[in-house]
C-alpha cells in the first residue's frame, strides 16, 4: 500500500487518486453491449446460452419456485436463521420508519399543495453471487420493496454449479414471501429485467450491486428503465487519528478488500505511526484470511494519505466521496457536520462496517466511485415515486390568477393564460350566460 502526503499532492494528483477508472474499461462495455444486444434479440435463448458460457452449467429451467425454495430453504443451519431473522427485524424496523406522510400545505389562500407517494409497480432486484454469498444484499433490497407496497419483485441472483441457489438465499426468499427466484446473472440479467424475454417480467426499474459488468449493464439501460444509483465495486475510506486502535483500522480495511480484487480501501490519517502500525496489522490479519489473495491484490491497488489534521482528511474524503467512510477516532463528533459526499458513515472506534453491511438496519446498497457526491443509498423511498396535487377553490384562482396570466403573457404561452382567464370570467359572471340569454 502506497502513502501519500496530502501537503506534497497537487489537484491533478488528488483527482487522479480519486478516480476509480480501470484500463480494460472500454472493453468491458462492448463486451456488456453485445450481451444486451443478444438478450434484446434472443430472449430466454441468450440467458440460457450465457448462463452455459459465464455460469458453467446448462439450465433446464430459469428460475426457482416457491416450492423448490421452500425446500433449498429448509437445509439452513440454525445460527445462520436466527441471526438471518434479527438482521431482518432491524433492516425493516429502520426502513418502516421512512415511511412518511406529508402535510397538505396552503400556499395562499385558497391555494392546496401536497405529495402523495405511490409504491413502483414492478422492480428488479439483483442479488449477487460471484465469489461470495450475500442473502444480505436479498434483505437489504426486497425488504423495503415489500414495504413500499411493490406489486411485482423480479429477483435475479447467479445459478450455482447445482443449478440451483444456496440455503441462505432460498432462506431469505421463503422469509420475505419472494415465491420465484431466476438463475440469472451478470449483465445478461440487468438486459432480461430491463428488457423482458419470454421468461423474465420487464420491470420498472433495477435495484442492486454487482462486478463492472453488472454495474456498466445498469448505466446502459437507462434509456429503458430506471435504476438505483451506478453500484460498483466495493470501497471503504478510514479517517483515522492517534486515538485510533490500528488492528480495527486494518481490519475495517481489509473487510472491503476481501470483497474483490478491484475493491478500494483508503486510509487517511493524522499520525505517521497509526498508518505504520496499521500496516504492520494488515500483514498479520491477512496470514490468516480464507479470502487473502483477493484481498492481497485489493490491498495493491489501495493507498494511505497522511493529513496534518482531520479537516485536512475530511477534505479529502469529500473529495474522494466514498461508498462507506468510517470515522476512527474519538472526536468523530466535530466531524460529522463537515461531511459532504459519503454513502454511509461509522461513528468512533467500536462501529465496524460489517454492522452496517449486516445487521445494524441501515441499507448496505450504496453509490461507489465517486457517485456518492450526487446519489443516496438505497431506501424506502428508491422504491417509491413522489405525486404532487393540487387543489383551487375558486377564491384561491381568482387569489393567484392574474400571476398566471402575467408570466403566461410573457412567455408568449397564450392558450396558457385562457385556461386561467376563462374561469375567472365564468366566475365573474362573464361567461356564465346561456345562450339564449345573450340574444335576448
Amino acid at each position: 500500500m502506497k502513502i501519500y502526503n496530502y501537503t506534497d499532492l497537487s489537484k491533478s494528483k488528488i483527482e487522479e487518486l480519486c478516480s476509480r477508472q480501470i484500463e480494460d474499461d472500454k472493453l468491458v462495455e462492448e463486451r456488456v453491449t453485445d450481451i444486451i444486444s443478444t438478450v434484446k434479440k434472443d430472449g430466454d435463448k441468450a440467458l440460457f446460452n450465457f448462463a452455459k458460457a459465464f455460469d458453467k452449467v446448462d439450465l433446464e429451467k430459469l428460475f426457482l419456485n416457491a416450492e423448490e425454495l421452500k425446500a433449498i430453504a429448509s437445509t439452513i443451519p440454525a445460527e445462520a436463521k436466527k441471526a438471518i431473522d434479527t438482521a431482518y427485524q432491524n433492516i425493516k424496523t429502520f426502513h418502516q420508519s421512512q415511511l412518511k406522510t406529508e402535510d397538505k400545505i396552503e400556499t395562499m389562500s385558497g391555494v392546496v399543495c401536497w405529495r402523495e407517494s405511490r409504491a413502483i409497480e414492478k422492480v428488479g432486484l439483483y442479488i449477487p453471487g460471484g465469489t461470495a454469498v450475500l442473502p444480505s444484499t436479498f434483505l437489504m433490497l426486497a425488504t423495503p420493496a415489500i414495504i413500499a407496497g411493490c406489486k411485482e419483485i423480479v429477483v435475479c441472483s447467479p445459478p450455482q454449479s447445482d443449478c440451483k441457489t444456496n440455503c441462505y438465499l432460498a432462506y431469505c426468499a421463503v422469509l420475505l414471501g419472494i415465491e420465484k427466484v431466476f438463475l440469472i446473472g451478470g449483465a445478461q440479467a440487468v438486459a432480461a429485467m430491463a428488457f423482458g424475454t419470454e421468461t423474465v417480467p420487464q420491470v420498472y426499474k433495477i435495484f442492486g450491486p454487482g462486478n463492472r459488468y453488472v454495474t456498466t449493464a445498469k448505466t446502459m439501460v437507462q434509456n429503458k428503465v430506471a435504476i438505483d444509483m451506478p453500484a460498483g465495486p466495493s470501497e471503504v475510506l478510514v479517517i483515522a487519528d492517534e486515538t485510533a486502535n490500528p488492528s480495527f483500522v486494518a481490519a475495517d480495511l481489509l473487510a472491503q478488500a476481501e470483497h474483490g480484487t478491484d475493491s478500494q480501501a483508503i486510509l487517511v490519517s493524522t499520525s505517521n505511526q497509526i498508518i505504520a502500525d496499521t500496516l504492520k496489522e494488515i500483514e498479520n490479519q491477512l496470514a490468516i484470511l480464507p479470502r487473502k489473495e483477493i484481498a492481497v491484490k485489493a490491498i495493491a491497488n489501495s493507498y494511505a494519505v497522511l493529513t496534518k489534521d482531520l479537516d485536512q482528511a475530511m477534505q479529502f474524503s469529500n473529495e474522494y466521496a466514498p461508498e462507506h467512510l468510517i470515522l476512527a477516532t474519538e472526536h468523530f463528533q466535530s466531524l460529522i457536520p463537515l461531511i459532504i459526499n459519503a454513502g454511509s458513515v461509522f461513528l468512533g472506534n467500536f462501529t465496524p462496517e460489517s454492522v452496517g453491511d449486516y445487521a445494524s438496519g441501515t441499507n448496505h446498497t450504496l453509490p461507489t466511485s465517486g457517485f456518492a457526491k450526487a446519489y443516496s443509498g438505497v431506501s424506502t423511498d428508491a422504491f417509491l415515486k413522489k405525486i404532487t396535487f393540487q387543489h383551487l377553490s375558486a377564491a384561491g384562482l381568482n387569489n393567484i390568477g392574474n400571476t398566471v396570466e402575467i408570466l403566461a403573457e410573457a412567455e408568449g404561452l397564450e392558450a396558457h393564460k385562457n385556461a386561467v382567464s376563462i374561469r375567472l370570467s365564468f366566475e365573474s359572471g362573464v361567461g356564465s350566460q346561456k345562450p339564449e340569454d345573450k340574444q335576448a
